[in-house]
């Protein structure tokens, strides 16, 4: 339910949802987080080129346990808007909270049938190096690397594909 990761460059500064100034870690590069699946296998946020959505969830959250049966649905009929990846981190694993593990959880909802998910590490390496400070929480990163929006809480799917077909242009 954990595995070790490795940051790749400057992590960004705490996400503050509350906080009506814009967020300063848009247009910073975004550090790049390696580590493995629940199977085993290896999976990096780098983008390669390719506009990323990093979506941070706990097991054990009300709003995440929400939030992922929509993603779902929304890729399942199609309207996950085309040219981005997605990419889960499962973080804040407690064995002492309920609906764990999250391997178990995420295989339930068919989440890792459609993308990838990260097993973040026990201090939570991946989810501080985004400046994590609520879940579920998302992270837009544009072809380019650079940070173009971070959100924390249940987002609407209409609100989430319009805001990345505002970064991918389309």
């Amino acid at each position: 339910e954990f595995s070790d990761v490795t940051v790749t460059g400057e992590a960004l500064p705490s996400f503050d949802s509350a906080s009506t100034a814009p967020d300063t870690a848009i247009g910073l590069p975004a550090p790049v987080v390696t580590g493995k699946g629940f199977t085993g296998t290896e999976i990096t946020t780098a983008g390669n080129g390719t506009p990323t959505m990093i979506v941070f969830l706990a097991h054990w959250c009300p709003h995440c346990q929400r939030e992922v049966p929509l993603l779902v649905q929304w890729e399942k009929d199609g309207k996950t808007p085309t040219g981005i990846d997605v990419i889960a981190v499962a973080t804040g694993t407690d064995p002492a909270n309920p609906n764990y593990p999250p391997s178990e959880w995420l295989a339930r909802e068919e989440f890792p049938a459609l993308w990838p998910v990260i097993a973040d590490s026990k201090d939570k390496e991946a989810a501080n190096a985004f400046g994590l400070s609520g879940y579920p929480y998302f992270v837009l990163v544009d072809a380019q690397g650079n940070v173009f929006k971070r959100m924390s809480g249940e987002i609407p799917m209409e609100e989430l594909t319009t805001i990345i077909n505002q970064m991918i242009g389309a």
